[in-house]
């Protein structure tokens, strides 16, 4: 069965989050895009766990079902802790395929942190030992790193990371079978580290409210359950797991090396040439995904491993719509535009990945048109972003589009958005 996934979202009990981000909203809003399984987040959450269980009917597979949507159950926890004599914050999904194993997880990180204060939980057990509990709790459990070259929270990243997948997670590195490449890096980055080879790369929207669902995706043609999703990461079969759908990683709060204060925005070489010191106020720059990348890389950007799932990088809908009519995101004429695209057409992802041009136009108008045609021709203008401001993706020339602009705070201090 083919579908489209998005594995790693929040509720409204996480920080900095919609309080629309509930189970109906958040049903209501995938079927709009097009994403027929999505996750549940955060159900260590006490209050979240109870409104998942009366919100959502077990299949009887290990996914969950509200209405026409799928859900599985996972979250998203801040693991803090010392190894190797250093300071380690990263940032995990967990996966389990029935409420009482949430329950039975919730119950053991409970000890290692408030789970009520945060729908995504910071934690003082190590990511090692975690691993190990939930597999103790539930062999049919699995972990996958979230955003993994995020400076701030991620398994590489560059303020408080590991250099190598093993020096983190021991002899149960084996069970990391797949990893979240983040809104900032895209497969072709990601393929330069020899050591992913033999891990399967996913991609999510981590949104936190309802329009950002499916900004990154995944398309898989399997058996539409918990089992059948996880042999798919666990193996990378391309006949099951068919590609991801990407942000252009330019976009992304973190591709380009900078220091937001000083409005200051450095390519990897350029940061080097200062020893990675801001060149307006001297401090340390916050290093971007692509210089860690280039850190730890062992092959050239144009060495592409052999049987790779492919990608399609995407813009999303809204986006295309506000550059075409110079309106924004979130106002009514863009709104309206995009709600009639949607259901003309079927759902975002079917304008964006397979209606023609005479259609999107006949909805809509030729500047939609010409924007989503370009955009899958890759024929974009990029701004990368850098040190938590977002890139800037231009689908159409001389539109002077500015920045997304979410409700965020920065990572180095309270917990920002990804």
């Amino acid at each position: 069965m083919k579908f489209i996934a998005d594995l790693h979202i929040h509720s409204r009990y996480s920080r900095a989050t919609s309080k629309e981000m509930d189970i109906p909203m958040i049903a209501r809003y995938a079927e709009k895009k097009g994403i027929g399984l999505v996750a549940s987040g955060d159900f260590t959450h006490p209050a979240y766990r109870q409104s998942l269980a009366e919100n959502l009917e077990p299949v009887g597979n290990g996914l969950f079902r509200h209405g026409d949507t799928h859900f599985i159950l996972n979250v998203e926890v801040n693991n803090i802790y010392s190894a190797h004599g250093r300071l380690r914050r990263l940032h995990n999904l967990l996966f389990v395929p029935s409420l009482e194993t949430a329950e039975a997880v919730a119950g053991f990180l409970g000890k290692y942190g408030k789970l009520e204060s945060d729908g995504r939980p910071t934690l003082s057990i190590s990511s090692y030992e975690m691993l190990a509990r939930l597999l103790e709790t539930d062999e049919e459990a699995f972990l996958v790193p979230a955003h993994i070259w995020t400076p701030w929270f991620s398994l590489y990243g560059s303020n408080s990371g590991f250099d190598t997948i093993e020096e983190c997670f021991g002899d149960l590195s084996d069970h990391i079978f797949a990893v979240e490449t983040g809104l900032s890096s895209d497969p072709p980055m990601n393929w330069r580290l020899s050591a992913l080879d033999s891990r399967t790369l996913v991609s999510n929207s981590d949104a936190h409210s309802p329009s950002r669902l499916g900004r990154e995706a995944n398309v898989f043609d399997c058996e539409l359950s918990f089992r059948g999703v996880k042999d798919a990461l666990r193996t990378g079969d391309r006949n099951r797991f068919l590609y991801t759908i990407e942000f252009f990683p330019e976009e992304g709060k973190y591709h380009y090396d900078g220091h937001r204060a000083c409005g200051v925005c450095l390519a990897p070489e350029e940061a080097a040439l200062n020893n990675d010191l801001c060149p307006v106020c001297g401090r340390k720059l916050t290093v971007g995904v692509l210089h860690r990348v280039m850190e730890l890389a062992d092959r050239k950007p144009d060495e592409v491993p052999q049987d790779r799932i492919p990608y399609r990088s995407l813009v999303p809908l809204e986006e295309v719509v506000s550059e075409a009519v110079g309106k924004g995101r979130d106002t009514q004429s863009v709104q309206a535009v995009y709600g009639r695209l949607v259901e003309e057409l079927g759902s975002e992802f079917e304008v964006l990945l397979e209606a023609s041009p005479d259609e999107i136009a006949r909805h809509s108008d030729e500047r939609v048109a010409e924007g989503v045609d370009r955009m899958r021709q890759g024929r974009v203008e990029k701004k990368p972003g850098f040190d938590g401001v977002f890139g800037v993706i231009s689908v159409l020339p001389g539109s002077n589009k500015t920045a997304e602009d979410d409700a965020t705070v920065p990572e180095s201090g309270q917990l920002g958005l990804f």
